[in-house]
């Protein structure tokens, strides 16, 4: 009897294990969604991304207030390209917790591709404001280049990409457009290397090579 007692102990504890395992994990799609994308599978990319998407929206159905569901859904639905959705849910997010930082650079990167350029430089500013160190960072600058560049405004372009390429030199594009508004200033030689350094990471980067040409 004693025997079948600690079996009966061991399987009750063991449930709630079971249970965790089963128990879909958003950020584990997000992050497979991701994985998907970096080897250019999209379909399969777009699979787990929405599947994220679903769990999440599952989660604040129970949760209408938990922000790690709200994080992985905005970061979802802006990777399926529902830019609009993700920014909608952006703004519930800030409602529940204005300083969360994720949610505010999500932000910045939905209006960028909305094209809505000025409150996109706002939330980007903010981020970059209050998280110097953020994961988001080098990207950050980088969008505030975009901006900048698009508005004609190479020398403020310049001063962004520069930074976003000191936090991550590895970007053969962002060199690409830190030479691109050192050429519209007339900067040749700071251009040039920047497209040299462009080149060195892409060898087959063509408008970098055709660039250069045309300094040389």
């Amino acid at each position: 009897m004693k025997r079948i007692g600690c079996i009966l102990i061991l399987f009750v504890c063991f449930i709630p294990f079971l249970s965790a395992q089963e128990h879909p994990d958003a950020l584990s799609a997000y992050r497979a969604g991701r994985s998907f994308e970096s080897s250019g599978r999209t379909d399969a990319a777009y699979d787990k991304f929405k599947e994220a998407s679903e769990i999440c929206l599952a989660e604040l159905q129970e949760n209408s207030r938990n922000m790690e569901s709200y994080v992985v859904l905005c970061w979802s639905l802006f990777r399926m390209g529902d830019y609009q959705k993700s920014l909608e849910y952006s703004k519930k997010a800030l409602k529940i917790n204005p300083s969360e930082y994720r949610i505010i650079e999500n932000i910045g990167e939905a209006y960028f591709y909305l094209k809505n350029y000025s409150e996109s430089l706002k939330y980007f500013e903010q981020y970059v404001a209050n998280l110097p160190h953020g994961d988001r960072i080098s990207s950050a600058y980088f969008f505030i280049g975009e901006i900048y560049r698009i508005g004609k405004k190479p020398n403020h372009a310049d001063v962004a990409y520069s930074y976003a390429v000191y936090k991550d030199p590895g970007m053969a594009l962002w060199w690409y457009r830190l030479g691109s508004v050192r050429e519209e200033a007339l900067n040749r030689e700071g251009a040039k290397q920047a497209y040299m350094r462009a080149l060195s990471l892409d060898s087959s980067y063509t408008a970098a090579r055709n660039a250069l040409s045309r300094l040389q």
